[in-house]
């Protein structure tokens, strides 16, 4: 019975010495334990990826210029980012077989395509060129005008797995286009490959705004004589409805974060002042009384508070409200004028435009600091109109040489400023979604 006992210790024993081995090795990271990339950091450098061509399953000892083209795509999507180095295919001729750690590429993404009728599949996957292994891997399948889409949201997932914040390849952009007298609202990608026009009043149309949910966008047009706010439902492209149509401003609405309620401008009284209204037009409460002209709101991410501009200074300032006690508070006080805040989605951070030595910059401040503001542009060229990005890295904004204006985009440390579009026209007002 002794001798049976000793076994028991004597198995017991090994069993504790093998479990410690076992806890002592090397364990595979897991999502939860991944460290991210930090991306934010001043002294980050770029992420280097090669994005070799994709290859046809069916025949994947041929290299053709459609795979070439949906790799390209993808690059595009990446580098967009701004923290992404698109390693150049002339260096590895697009082959998916080369010495990736002698040209210096972080990661790798290895992928395949198989076309039907009408249809496609794209495989895709994310190579740690350091730890040689795989860390992401996905397959659709949709229509072959789904492409792009699917490009892009593979696109999103690496920037996820690299960075733990969500890509925005596949958000949206919307703007107004002009040409002569005409001024129409349009949405496009990141890449300006799939634009559609919102609006055909064949008039005035200003001041496009995403709800949060991305599904409608609300804008202000002059096609009845008066400036009327109207939304529409972006899942359907036929009808748009009134919001308000009372006479004189109904402009610029800023959306609570529940998308519910909207603070808005309007003249009714003769003033511009500011309104909280309901979705379907109502007036909540009058939240400025004849303090000068109040115009631009944008809502803090929580909804406690809004950013917006007055001039009852004498000069366009921005001043922040806070929405349960009302009471107001001047922001900014250098500049000529300060107009146009837009509050970042993911932090305190307002970006504004500034004017500076007869120049319109593009700044950034925190409404809860003592910190001075930083300005993000430079440069004789009009930086106006600032919106964040849905990630909180980039503002994109208007640029204005003479009398041509385009779309520009910046990281909001003032790096790789960059024309985000190559569209006929004149361009201004961007918003941002996802």
């Amino acid at each position: 019975m002794k001798k049976l006992t000793d076994n028991k210790k004597s198995r017991l024993f090994l069993l504790l010495v093998l479990v410690t081995l076992v806890l002592s090795l090397p364990q595979q990271g897991t999502a939860k334990d991944r460290v991210y990339l930090d991306i934010t950091a001043p002294e980050a450098r770029k992420i280097h990826i090669a994005v070799p061509w994709f290859v046809n399953k069916g025949k994947s000892n041929q290299k053709q210029s459609f795979g070439r083209n949906i790799a390209d795509t993808l690059a595009k999507a990446l580098k967009f980012h701004g923290v992404i180095s698109i390693i150049p295919t002339n260096k590895y001729q697009g082959s998916q077989v080369a010495d990736w750690t002698g040209l210096n590429a972080d990661f790798v993404i290895l992928g395949s395509y198989d076309v039907g009728a009408k249809k496609i599949k794209l495989e895709m996957r994310l190579l740690d060129v350091s730890g040689n292994e795989v860390i992401l891997g996905k397959a659709y399948n949709g229509s072959m005008h789904q492409k792009d889409l699917m490009l892009f949201k593979f696109c999103d997932k690496v920037m996820k797995t690299l960075t733990g914040t969500e890509g925005i390849a596949s958000t949206r952009i919307a703007f107004v286009s002009y040409e002569k007298n005409t001024k129409d609202i349009y949405m496009t990608d990141i890449l300006g490959r799939k634009v559609r026009q919102v609006t055909r009043h064949n008039n005035l149309a200003v001041s496009p705004r995403f709800t949060p949910d991305g599904n409608y966008l609300s804008y202000s047009s002059y096609h009845t004589g008066n400036q009327n706010l109207y939304i529409t439902d972006l899942r359907q492209n036929k009808t748009t409805r009134a919001i308000s149509r009372r006479k004189g401003m109904n402009l610029a609405p800023t959306w609570a974060p529940d998308g519910e309620t909207c603070v808005l401008t309007l003249s009714t009284s003769g003033s511009p002042d500011l309104y909280l209204m309901d979705r379907d037009g109502a007036i909540i409460q009058q939240l400025t009384s004849k303090a000068g002209i109040n115009v631009s709101p944008s809502f803090s991410p929580d909804g406690k508070y809004i950013a917006f501009v007055s001039d009852r200074s004498g000069r366009p300032q921005v001043y922040l409200m806070d929405m349960n006690t009302g009471k107001q508070r001047r922001l900014t006080y250098e500049g000529s004028e300060n107009a146009e805040p837009n509050w970042s989605p993911t932090e305190n951070k307002i970006a504004y435009s500034s004017l500076r030595d007869g120049v319109y910059q593009i700044f950034t401040l925190d409404p809860f600091s003592n910190e001075p503001p930083e300005q993000i542009t430079r440069g004789l060229s009009r930086h106006e109109s600032p919106v964040w990005s849905p990630d909180g890295n980039q503002i994109i904004f208007t640029k204005r040489d003479g009398k041509k204006q385009q779309i520009y985009a910046i990281m909001k440390n003032g790096s790789y400023m960059r024309r985000v579009f190559t569209f006929p026209g004149n361009q201004s007002s961007p918003r941002w979604t996802r």
